[in-house]
C-alpha cells in the first residue's frame, strides 16, 4: 500500500471509531436521566400525606395530596 491509501484508509477507520463512541454517550445520556430510586422510595413525605389522607378521608377528597404526589414523583424522573 502506498503511503496515501494507509492515510485514507486510517482515516476511514477513525471517523468509523468516532460514530462508535458517539452512539455511546448518547447511551449514558439516557441511562443518566432514569430515575436513581424506585417508585416505592421515592417522594416519601409527600406518599405519606397522600396515604394518611386517603385512609381518613376517601380518594375522592384527597386530589390535592394525590397531585403533590405524583408532581414530586415527575421530579424524580418517574413517568406517570
Amino acid at each position: 500500500m502506498s503511503g496515501m491509501q494507509l492515510q485514507s484508509a486510517s482515516s476511514t477507520l477513525s471517523a468509523q471509531g468516532s460514530k462508535q463512541n458517539e452512539g455511546v454517550v448518547s447511551v449514558a445520556t439516557v441511562t443518566e436521566s432514569k430515575p436513581k430510586k424506585k417508585i416505592c422510595c421515592a417522594c416519601p413525605d409527600t406518599k405519606k400525606l397522600r396515604d394518611e389522607c386517603i385512609v381518613e378521608h376517601g380518594e375522592a377528597s384527597c386530589a390535592k395530596w394525590i397531585e403533590a404526589h405524583k408532581q414530586c414523583l415527575r421530579s424524580e424522573g418517574f413517568n406517570v
